[in-house]
Parts: C-alpha cells; sequence; structure tokens
C-alpha cells in the first residue's frame, strides 16, 4: 500500500472514529416511533433506533451479516440528502437513540456491498454528497476545547448554507504534527481538503503555496483588512501572497495556575524563574507535581523552551535568533537550556505519554499546580466548568511585557473540490460574528480589532488587552518566526535535550539547525 492511500485511509478512520469530538448521529427532529414501522412495498423501511443499537447489530438481524452495517450507513446518508428527516450518520460506532435511520432492501445491500471494500471503506460511498456540494474541513481542533469552537462556527455555515455537506475532517496530534503531513500528501496526491488549517506566516512554506495554494489577499482585504492589527497583518505576507485568513490570535507563553492548590499551600503565583523554583521546591516536597506537561505531541517540550527563551534573552534577543543577529552559542541560550533543564525536573514523570490537553487536565483535576502552554489551555478549563475562581492564567515566567503570537487560519488549495463552498468558509471565518463565536469557547482572541471582549471570560479580556501593549513576538515552533524546516530541526533538538538533559549536545544542535537554515553562527 502507497503512503498516500495509507493516509488516505487515516483519515477516514479519523472522520469516523468520533475523536473529533462531534462524531455521533444526530436525531432526527420529527423521528417518532411509528417511524420504526416498515412498510409494505419494502421500498422505504424507516427504523428508530432503540436504546443499545448498533449498525452491526441490526445489519445481523436484518440480513445476518454484520459488515452489511456500510450499507445501512452508506444508504440512511443518500436517504438523508433527499429526506433531512432521515439521521445524517458521521460515526458509525455511536448511534444515538431516536435517530431515523434507513433499513434498506436486501437488493439494495446487495447493489452497495457489490463493490464495496470492508477492509477499505469508500467515504464517498458512506457520504454521498448532496447537490448543494460538500465542504471537508481539514485541521486540528480534536480536543474538547477546541471542538467546541469550531463547531460554533459550523453551526453559523449550516445555517447560511443548509444544502452544504459540511464535514469536520478532525485529525487528532496538537499543534498539526500529525495533520500537516496528511494535508500535504492530500495536496500532492489531487485529493485536497476544501479548507485546511494552518498558522499564519512561514508556516504556508510546508505547502509549496505557489503551486498548491489559492493567494487570499484580495479576499482579507475586503472582508476584515480594515480591522487586522498591523502585526497580524504583516506577518500574513510570504513571497508576496496571503494564503492564509486568520481565525484567531493565541498568546502562546502562558503559565496556567491552580489558584485551590497554590491557596492551600499558601503560596503565590511566581513571575521570576527564581520565585518558580522556590515555589516548585515547597510544592515536589509536598508531593505534589509543580509543572505538568506532555510530550506526546514533540511540541509541548518546544512551546516550554520559546517562553525560557522569551524570559531570558527578551523579546529582542528572542528576535534577533532568527536573523542571525544573536547566535545560538550566546551564554544566554546556554542559560536558557539550564533553566529548561532544571524546569523539567518538577514535571509529572509520565510526560512523555501525555498529550498537551491530558498534561492541562492534571491542572484541571487539582493534581498539578501549573503548566506552560498557549491559551488554546482556556478552552479546556471552561469546557471542564471551571471559573476564575479556580484558575488563571498570566504571562510566564520572566516573560511579562511580550506577547508571544500563535495565530491560526484557513487556507485554500487551488484545486479545492468545492471550491465556491470553500471561499464562502472563508469569508465567514473573517466576520466578527464568527469569530467571537469561536474564540469565546476555543480560548483565543479575535483576529480582528472590532470584538465585543465583554461576553470574553476575565483571561481573554487581559489577553486582548495585553495585545494592544505588549512586545508582540511570532512564534517558532509553529513556523511563523522560522521556515518550518528550521522549526523541525530546532525542535527535534529540544526533544532530544529533554530526555538526555546534555546542554553541550543541544547548543551543537541548535547551531547547526541555524546555519542549516542560512544563518551563519
Amino acid at each position: 500500500m502507497n503512503k498516500f492511500k495509507l493516509l488516505s485511509i487515516l483519515v477516514l478512520i479519523a472522520l469516523m472514529s468520533g475523536a473529533c469530538g462531534g462524531g455521533t448521529a444526530t436525531p432526527a427532529k420529527d423521528a417518532t416511533p411509528e417511524d420504526a414501522a416498515t412498510e409494505a412495498s419494502a421500498a422505504v423501511a424507516a427504523y428508530t433506533v432503540a436504546a443499545g443499537d448498533t449498525l452491526p447489530d441490526l445489519a445481523d438481524k436484518n440480513f445476518g451479516n454484520k459488515d452489511y452495517s456500510w450499507a445501512i450507513y452508506g444508504l440512511t446518508n443518500l436517504k438523508h440528502n433527499s429526506d433531512p428527516s432521515f439521521t445524517q450518520i458521521t460515526n458509525a460506532d455511536v448511534i444515538e437513540p431516536g435517530s431515523k435511520i434507513y433499513i434498506p432492501t436486501q437488493d439494495e445491500v446487495d447493489a452497495f456491498m457489490a463493490d464495496f471494500d470492508v477492509t477499505n471503506p469508500d467515504f464517498a460511498k458512506l457520504r454521498p454528497v448532496p447537490d448543494s456540494g460538500q465542504l471537508l474541513v481539514g485541521n486540528f481542533w480534536t480536543s474538547g476545547g477546541e471542538y467546541a469552537g469550531i463547531s460554533g462556527v459550523y453551526d453559523l455555515y449550516r445555517t447560511q448554507y443548509p444544502g452544504v455537506d459540511l464535514v469536520h475532517a478532525g485529525t487528532a496530534g496538537g499543534a498539526g504534527v500529525n495533520f500537516n503531513a496528511l494535508a500535504l500528501t492530500k495536496l500532492q496526491g489531487g485529493d485536497p481538503f476544501d479548507v485546511m488549517q494552518m498558522h499564519v506566516a512561514k508556516e504556508v512554506l510546508l505547502f509549496d503555496p505557489e503551486t498548491y495554494l489559492t493567494p487570499l489577499e484580495d479576499l482579507v482585504e475586503e472582508t476584515q483588512g480594515a480591522f487586522l492589527p498591523e502585526t497580524l497583518k504583516s506577518a500574513l505576507t510570504v513571497n508576496g501572497h496571503t494564503y492564509v485568513v486568520p481565525l484567531n490570535i493565541h498568546r502562546g507563553n502562558v503559565l496556567w495556575v491552580n489558584k485551590k492548590i497554590l491557596a492551600d499551600n499558601g503560596l503565590t503565583t511566581p513571575t521570576t524563574f527564581e520565585e518558580f523554583f522556590a515555589v516548585a521546591d515547597v510544592l515536589q516536597a509536598k508531593g505534589i507535581v509543580p509543572l505538568a506537561t506532555g510530550g506526546a505531541n514533540g511540541f509541548e517540550t518546544r512551546v516550554i523552551f520559546e517562553t525560557v527563551l522569551i524570559g531570558t534573552l527578551g523579546p529582542d534577543g528572542y528576535n534577533d535568533l532568527w536573523t542571525g543577529k544573536l547566535s545560538f552559542n550566546d551564554p544566554k541560550v546556554v542559560e536558557a537550556l539550564e533553566t529548561l533543564k532544571k524546569m523539567l525536573t518538577y514535571t509529572n514523570t509520565d510526560r512523555d505519554a501525555l498529550s498537551w490537553d491530558q498534561a492541562v487536565a492534571l491542572v484541571i483535576e487539582d493534581k498539578a499546580a501549573f503548566s506552560i502552554m498557549g491559551d488554546w489551555a482556556d478552552g479546556e478549563f471552561k469546557k471542564a466548568g471551571k471559573t476564575e475562581a479556580d484558575y488563571e492564567g498570566v504571562p510566564a515566567p520572566g516573560n511579562q511585557g511580550t506577547f508571544d503570537m500563535v495565530s491560526d487560519g484557513f487556507a485554500v488549495p487551488l484545486d479545492a473540490p468545492n471550491k465556491e463552498n470553500a471561499l464562502n468558509f472563508i469569508r465567514l471565518i473573517a466576520t466578527k460574528e464568527a469569530q467571537e463565536v469561536f474564540n469565546i469557547n476555543k480560548g483565543s482572541i479575535c483576529a480582528r480589532t472590532d470584538c465585543d471582549y465583554s461576553k470574553f471570560d476575565a483571561y481573554l479580556q487581559s489577553s486582548a488587552a495585553d495585545f494592544k501593549t505588549d512586545t508582540v513576538v511570532l512564534s517558532s515552533w509553529a513556523s511563523e518566526a522560522v521556515h518550518p524546516s528550521w522549526a523541525a530541526a530546532m525542535g527535534d533538538s529540544i526533544i532530544k535535550f529533554a530526555a538526555d538533559g546534555d546542554v553541550a549536545s543541544a547548543v551543537q544542535n541548535l547551531v547547526q539547525a541555524a546555519e542549516d537554515a542560512g544563518f551563519p553562527q
């Protein structure tokens, strides 16, 4: 099996797995027990799902073969396109009681299964496209807070374009560590998403934009050009064009604090590295995890290192690293690595097994005092029902006055299968309404300057205020400040360093990465 085909299958599995948080069958509003009756003609067999029903069990009961569940899946969705009272199935494993599904005839099942490979399911047959087309939204927003944000945008889109089959193609893996490879493979294979999520600025270079992506500068100017902050607007232009339309602005350098743990132990939130280590010593002595972090997706430790670089070098020194004005041989970089090494001694022992949101959950669940992560973590606290009485997000130690910007948006492939649907989605995410709906839930601020922050929580209000006054820098790990290949090389260096703690080797690797990127050290 070639790589492209394998990855195509993986995204199909992801779409059907429900990992995105929204992949359940939606019960039809008018489904009633009477719908369960089989019509005498057998031309239409509507069935109302009962508690405990599964598609394989229904297939076995009606046709003596559990594999025929695929036919029920696909033919129910075909019925949905012409009769919305039938449920649209998006997750074969979870069919809600009360959903109205279609039990086909034996002839229909035989015809469907004649060319259907159960080992390599054909998504086109399982989700037949309605007359108004489809919108396949490729993204890496699969955690609770992330999906809560994007699903609000989906609701707006479905209201405005009710005939379009919008599919949340969520690929798990923080910061796009899995999604980017999949999106690139689909682009190169001629089977792209209709819209694809990416960070603004230099990350677009990963996708050979002149070959594969649609220039969107005119659309950006038309929809939100007058409302884009200048720092973000200038970052959008890559090789003379804008390929990504921003939906949000995240702050990457945030210390998340469990207020209860600190209060119970008579401690206050640290603002410097020295204060952090003093507080961490007290907590660790009492058996409390001071700093919760993950490592499963490879970017979590890079986030911490970036905040340590900013806290050690200041914004100007940090920016100088990406222009060659400051060498990675500089004693301050060595100091930052020593600080990172010490910080990692205060982390949870299972950090390499946890994703970023699982690490943040340790803070939410009163199992750890702090986590250093971007403010996408805010959505996880809100999803868990926490309030400002329970937690706070403040600049990481030494990061006061610097806003580490990480902005997400969407690009449109040149050969998007449903180009007009894709452009309508882009126009929507540029609006004030969509950005408020998204960012309130996601844990970020708007990419527009005219949002009403009275609707946002206390943390996001403080973030919006800081963005206006702080020195804004671009993230390196998110390939905003640097080319993706340089970001990847630095990431490999830091992941290795987190495992072996060899400062000299890490400096050598970081120097080599900079030189390979064209910045002699």
